[in-house]
């Protein structure tokens, strides 16, 4: 049985639009990388796969090229997600395994049945031995320690790179959910049209996710908050340094937080009545990496009258989540 144990590697990828994680049964989360791939123009090969071709995005020369190719949370690109698959899973599991892993791949809710069949071909080609398709509210709430399978209403609002999901969940599966293509990406490009337009400044995406992190909010802060941004002044055409405040953050990302606390607020509103009671006393739970911009959680709270809490590790949490559906998804099998 323990020679049996070390030939099986269940993994659970949460195959995100600006990262990916890589979840290992009894290891826990073993890889964190940007879903960026570098490939030359010229040979299509790939040159660098996560954070080496991350760090190139917008500075590489006119034969490279660094490619995002998931987009919404979905596959934009099919050949380089296949390749940044096997590449990470190569890396995570190692290349000297005995049998092909089992895979659970998490996709957002709102995935129609051929993007479904995309990121299942696409794991397939990169080496999986079986594939299971998990919806990511899902996973998300599993890897926030929500115990979904008691007939109890909980909502978790997943906030990506991509995509945000919103998921009532009850009894192991979603009752109410709703996809939105709003998220980290789009708080980042609203910072980029708000620097263009404020301070006549073009930044890029990296600089823009710094100011997000930095300085972003999207409720006001107690302390009004600084920081210095360089970029290309559009009227001069030379670089320039300007110094950006939390409060003028705080307007340029007011509208797609308010495009996510609507969607929250659709949600609620086709939830049923004895669930909607279960979620006024549990509360909302957030996660993903865009629960993490300031003031997120007291925005929902406010426009919502319902207390609301980031998860403890936001941006594990659908990696972890899918890893242990795969956990039970095996006990189950072994039993």
């Amino acid at each position: 049985m323990a020679m049996f144990s070390l030939m099986t590697n269940d993994i659970g990828i949460d195959l995100g639009t600006a990262s990916i994680l890589v979840y290992i049964k009894g290891r826990g989360v073993v890889l964190r990388e940007p879903s960026v791939v570098a490939v030359d123009r010229d040979t299509k090969n790939v040159v660098a796969y996560g954070e080496d071709a991350r760090l190139m995005l917008g500075r590489t020369p006119g034969n490279l090229q660094a490619i995002r190719p998931l987009r919404q949370g979905v596959i934009s690109d099919y050949t380089l997600t296949e390749k940044m698959l096997k590449h990470f899973i190569d890396k995570a599991v190692g290349k000297k395994t005995l049998r092909k892993p089992r895979v659970a791949v998490c996709i957002p809710s709102g995935a129609t049945e051929v993007e479904k069949k995309a990121v299942e071909d696409a794991t397939y080609q990169a080496g999986a031995r079986d594939v299971t398709i998990i919806e990511e509210p899902v996973a998300a709430a599993i890897g926030a320690g929500i115990d979904i399978s008691k007939a109890c209403g909980s909502i978790v609002v997943d906030i990506g790179g991509g995509t945000s999901d919103i998921a009532v969940i009850s009894l192991g599966g979603p009752v109410v959910s709703e996809s939105v293509k709003v998220a980290g990406d789009d708080f980042d490009e609203a910072i980029i049209r708000f620097m263009r337009k404020k301070h006549n400044l073009l930044i890029g995406e990296r600089t823009a996710e710094n100011i997000k992190v930095g300085v972003g909010c999207v409720y006001k802060r107690p302390d009004n908050l600084a920081m210095d941004v360089r970029g290309r002044n559009l009227v001069t055409g030379l670089p320039k340094t300007v110094s950006v405040t939390s409060d003028e953050t705080l307007d340029a990302l007011m509208e797609p937080a308010t495009q996510i606390v609507n969607a929250v607020h659709n949600v609620l509103e086709r939830t049923p009545p004895e669930l909607a009671a279960d979620i006024y006393e549990r509360g909302i739970v957030l996660t993903g990496g865009g629960s993490l911009i300031y003031g997120l959680d007291q925005l929902i709270e406010e426009k919502t009258g319902i207390s609301t809490v980031v998860a403890e590790d936001p941006l594990s949490c659908v990696a972890i989540g899918t890893g242990r559906f795969i956990e039970i998804m095996s006990g189950a099998d072994e039993d």
